[in-house]
């Protein structure tokens, strides 16, 4: 069950950016399972009951869903091969990140972050959403109402187009998520040291539960365009 992470899972994290080599991680390996792989995979274990209420095909397996704690540098100016944080991903079953609709939690000695969208531009997914939004923009701004992003201290982010033309129709509350080419929704400012007691994994599931009506939105457009494709 997961109760918090500790001081010693930021020890450790901190420890590994100025000891970023093999070796040090080698020797201290088994207290990196300890310290701060059990309880990620604890959060993930508690909250996976919760993510297949909203998607039964959720990948809910802990090292699944885990970030790999070394470092793919082969793209990267910088090649330490470890990294100083953690974040975990719940998304389809099998399916690749990229471009895939997602729910993500964060943590490390300097960050703490939790939200949903689409990791990476999808080109293919936002032309699709900016057509059901000419169609339907009263439906879009009904659910976007429901959920009550402001009062639970979500905000939209992303990547989005700036010349993009938006026909005059479209509601001014529709017109950033309009012109989206990448889109999440993410906590704003959370409080660092909830991270230290089960309190941070009960406002992220009732968060992700909140979210829980985009996520479909964004996953029937997805579940579409791969139906298409494989008309």
């Amino acid at each position: 069950m997961f109760t918090g992470f500790t001081d010693e899972t930021v020890r450790f994290f901190l420890d590994l950016k100025f000891h970023n080599n093999t070796e040090y991680f080698h020797a201290n390996h088994d207290r990196y399972v300890e310290t701060v792989q059990k309880p990620f995979y604890e959060f993930i274990e508690d909250l996976g009951p919760a993510m297949q209420q909203i998607d039964p095909l959720m990948e809910i397996r802990p090292h699944k869903c885990l970030s790999r704690i070394h470092r793919d540098t082969r793209f990267s100016r910088d090649k330490s091969p470890y990294r100083d944080h953690h974040w975990l991903l719940f998304r389809r079953q099998a399916e690749p990140r990229e471009k895939s609709v997602m729910y993500w939690f964060e943590f490390g000695p300097d960050r703490l972050s939790w939200g949903m969208g689409v990791w990476g531009e999808n080109r293919e997914l936002f032309d699709l959403m900016r057509k059901k939004i000419r169609a339907n923009p009263n439906g879009i701004l009904a659910l976007l109402d429901d959920m009550n992003l402001g009062k639970r201290k979500l905000a939209v982010g992303g990547a989005f187009y700036k010349k993009i033309e938006i026909p005059p129709e479209i509601p001014l509350r529709l017109r950033q998520i309009y012109s989206a080419r990448e889109l999440y929704i993410s906590k704003i400012d959370p409080v660092y040291e909830k991270a230290f007691s089960e309190k941070v994994i009960k406002e992220v599931q009732k968060d992700f539960t909140a979210l829980a009506p985009l996520y479909h939105l964004l996953r029937g457009y997805t579940d579409e365009i791969q139906q298409t494709g494989k008309g």
